[in-house]
Parts: structure tokens; sequence; C-alpha cells
């Protein structure tokens, strides 16, 4: 079955591969997959992006990402997305970003939403969407058991990574890497301080988004705390972030709020690089206490756990990744479930036409 598939992005945010948060990266490779499969891909996404179908760009304002810029982004995304399905017929569109019931199609076209972070943060009201043919979708278990009950969410779709584009390296070096969008609510801080107190020096890498509280977060929690030896490196792209990842003693992901997913963990899990996490989320369905991480509670539980992440054979890493975070496993889902919502709609307009 051939597929016209319209994604659209958070309006404050580039989609790449190199992209810094997981529905951008997820969005990136659905993207590349339909257009890698002979469907036809459009993208709406901000100034910065890169995709593999057509991009429809929206511009990304300089200076400090506030509330206005957001509602004025949200405002020029309905005007795309009426656009865009005014120029092309479309079987569905892919919805990935928080605020997504602000700029919903019109009905007619299927929508999929996919819901990348905690169920909480949406209002309640996304959960009984009055709009037909309207889904929801998690990227977790987990995420999917803290939903409240809604008559529009499917089964998770669970989130994968690319495997075979990261290396597996079972020689590791004497540093901890970091790596995400530098905010309060990922608790860098707290892996600064064990690292510091397990002696091993620490990598942070990540890109400081032009939020306030972000920016805040950046001076107050996270520059004091480095050194000549502790080091924040800013952005890195795919390329860059594999060597990282695979060359690493260990991978630490310290949130403090519940992870719907966790990306970087599966894709250090590929690199044959174990995680020391908070068990926050989906985080204890991704990281196996003992076999490739640990799960710790607090900062010092953190530096131990350091100290003791030689016993985590690599190699077990690697096989754990291969078996269960394939990206292939995820788009292969993502695509039944396209041709899936597509069908139940021409049978419907079929139907209505008989009737008629």
């Amino acid at each position: 079955m051939s597929l016209s598939v319209l994604s659209v992005g958070y309006p404050l945010a580039p989609v790449s591969a190199d992209a810094a948060g997981g529905s951008e990266q997820i969005l990136s490779m659905m993207d590349r997959a339909l257009v890698c499969r002979g469907h036809r891909s459009v993208v709406i996404a901000c100034q910065g992006s890169s995709v593999a179908g057509t991009l429809l760009e929206a511009p990304l304002p300089k200076g400090e990402l506030d509330h206005a810029v957001h509602r004025a982004a949200q405002e020029l995304y309905r005007k795309l997305i009426r656009s865009a399905l005014e120029r092309w017929r479309f079987d569905l569109v892919h919805m990935h970003s928080l605020d997504f019931h602000t700029y919903l199609p019109p009905q007619g076209v299927p929508v999929l939403v996919t819901l990348h972070l905690p169920p909480d943060w949406y209002p309640e009201s996304v959960y009984h969407l009055g709009r037909p043919d309207t889904w929801l979708n998690c990227v977790s278990k987990a995420q999917y058991r803290n939903c409240p009950p809604s008559p529009v969410l499917c089964e998770p779709i669970e989130n994968g990574v690319p495997v075979e584009r990261f290396p597996f390296t079972p020689r590791k070096r004497n540093f901890a890497f970091v790596l995400g969008r530098v905010c309060p609510e990922k608790g860098f801080h707290l892996a600064l301080d064990a690292a510091r107190q397990a002696g091993v020096p620490a990598v942070i890498a990540g890109e400081v988004f032009r939020y306030r509280a972000h920016q805040e977060y950046f001076s107050r929690e996270l520059a004091p705390r480095l050194n000549g030896e502790d080091r924040f490196i800013g952005p890195v792209g795919f390329f860059r972030k594999r060597l990282w990842l695979a060359a690493a003693r260990c991978l630490l992901v310290p949130s403090l709020v519940p992870e719907t997913s966790s990306l970087v963990s599966m894709e250090a899990l590929a690199c044959g690089t174990p995680v020391i996490a908070f068990p926050s989320g989906a985080l204890p369905d991704i990281v196996e206490h003992g076999r490739t991480g640990f799960l710790v509670n607090d900062a010092q539980e953190m530096a131990e756990a350091i100290r003791n992440v030689d016993r985590i054979d690599p190699a077990e890493c690697r096989r754990v990744a291969e078996q269960r975070f394939h990206a292939q496993r995820m788009i292969g889902e993502y695509l039944r479930r396209y041709e899936s919502l597509a069908s139940d709609q021409q049978t419907g307009r079929e139907a209505a036409r008989l009737a008629g």
C-alpha cells in the first residue's frame, strides 16, 4: 500500500537525526523510513530541520523562547497544516509535539499522536478528544500504564534506535558520559556530583535551549561544577555522539521526572556501554540492574555504581540492545499502524459513498 504521511514536529525544536530531543529523532527516523520505502513524507518543522522527504519550514525566532514566541509558532503551524492538506492528499497526519492539541487538523484525515512526554504533562482533555479518527500512541509500556483511561489510546509502539549504526567497543576510557537536553528535570548536576565522588571525570554533551529556565539552570547548577576534568562540550551530532557513547566507561541518566523512554540509554547499550540511571518512568524497563547497568536512587549510590561498573559485560549490553531496542521493529510497527488507520478511513469513505 502506498502511503502519504504528514508529520508535524514541535514548533520550537528542529527535526533531524542530530536533534537532542527524542521526539525529533523518532520523527526523523520515520520520515527517512517512509522515503526509503517509496512513500510520500511531508514534514512540518522549524528552521534548522533536515528531512528526507519534503520540508515545510517555519522560522525559528532569535532570542529567548518565551510564551509569545510559542503562541505565534502555534498559529503559524495551524496555517501550515491547512496549506499542506490543501496541496496534497494525505492518508495520515502523525503529530509528535506536546502542544499538538492547539493545531489539530480539521476533521477528515486520520491523526496519530505519539506522546513523547509524561502523561500528566498533557492537558487532561487530550485523552478525551472529540475529533473523530484521532488516536494516541505511547512510546513505552511504562508510559502507557501511567496514562489515564482513554478510548483513543492505542497499544504502545515502543521506541527503538538504529543499533547497527552504533559501534560496539568493549574497551572503555575512564570517563562517565551524560547526554541530552540540558534542563532542570534531567538532573545533570547530580551526575557531576556522583562522578566527582567516584573520582571519575565527567563529560556532559547536549544543547541548552533558549528557554530562561534552561539557561538559568546551566548557569546556576552546572557551570559552577565544571573544572579541568569535568567538561561541558555542547551539542553533538549523530556521528560524534556515537564516538562518545562507545568510548565512555558508563552513561549516567539521573532524570528527576518519569522518563517515557530513553533513546540515549538504548544507544549506549548498543555501543556496549553500561547505563547507571535513576529508576524513573521507563528506565527500569530499559536498564537491567546488574546485567546492563545499575538502577540507583541518589548521587551517592550513583557514585558507588560508577566504581563498580566494570562488573558489567559490554558484550551483554550489546546483545540486549540487538534483541530489544532495534529501530526496525519500531518502524515496522508504525508502518503497519499507518496502513491500518489509512485502510479504516478508506473503508469508511467507501461505505459512506455506497450508502449515499
